[in-house]
């Protein structure tokens, strides 16, 4: 017994003496992060995680903000803007149409010019900023303002999304101005379950006027 606690002391001293580091535990677990994607304050997604589309049903348009992502190829990564013509620039390709394909077709695109140039290219197109597909919520909704088109959207959900109504609103009368035409919603009428029909689908460049 004694010789043991003997070399066990000199154990100790020796590993104090050379500097001998404790062991790690075994099962320490390696570290998340699980810190969910952050929103810009526009309310799109930060570029490099893309905004909430479809990329196998959103139509790209002019002014939309993608950000293409090519694995382990940082020199055609980035944010692109989509110019007024349509079209996308990238380095050693050169111009690409980009308006009226989907995020999906356009990432098939690019792969197929840079085969020439990359083995194999992993390519991802995201949609970072929905700029070409807008309408607009103003008068007596909590928050009157621009909103981008992301996916389809009705009446009643866009007054949903502008949150809601002010105390003095007129839901009874809600116009969609498109263009020089004058279109009619009745909020009460529809959240009653009567013509349904009126809870129509926005185009872009709408705008829905709630009087007060």
């Amino acid at each position: 017994m004694v010789r043991r606690t003997v070399l066990l002391a000199l154990t100790m001293a020796l590993g104090l003496l050379f500097g001998q580091a404790r062991p790690e535990p075994a099962n320490t677990p390696a570290p998340t992060n699980n810190e969910a994607p952050k929103a810009m304050p526009n309310g799109t997604a930060d570029v490099t995680t893309g905004a909430p589309v479809d990329p196998k049903s959103y139509v790209i348009g002019s002014e939309d903000i993608l950000y293409i992502r090519v694995w382990r190829e940082p020199d055609f990564t980035g944010p692109v803007g989509v110019r007024p013509d349509g079209k996308i620039t990238l380095p050693l390709i050169g111009d690409l149409q980009a308006s009226g394909l989907t995020p999906e077709r356009l990432g098939d695109q690019i792969k197929q010019a840079l085969s020439d140039l990359i083995n194999k290219p992993d390519v991802t197109v995201m949609v970072s900023q929905v700029n070409s597909k807008k309408y607009t919520v103003a008068g007596g909704v909590n928050r009157p303002g621009t909103y981008p088109m992301v996916v389809a959207t009705t009446v009643f959900d866009a007054l949903n999304t502008a949150g809601g109504f002010r105390d003095f609103a007129n839901k009874k009368d809600i116009l969609i101005i498109r263009g020089t035409k004058r279109l009619k919603f009745n909020y009460n009428e529809f959240v009653k379950g009567k013509k349904p029909e009126q809870n129509i689908s926005l185009e872009n460049g709408d705008t829905i006027l709630v009087k007060e």
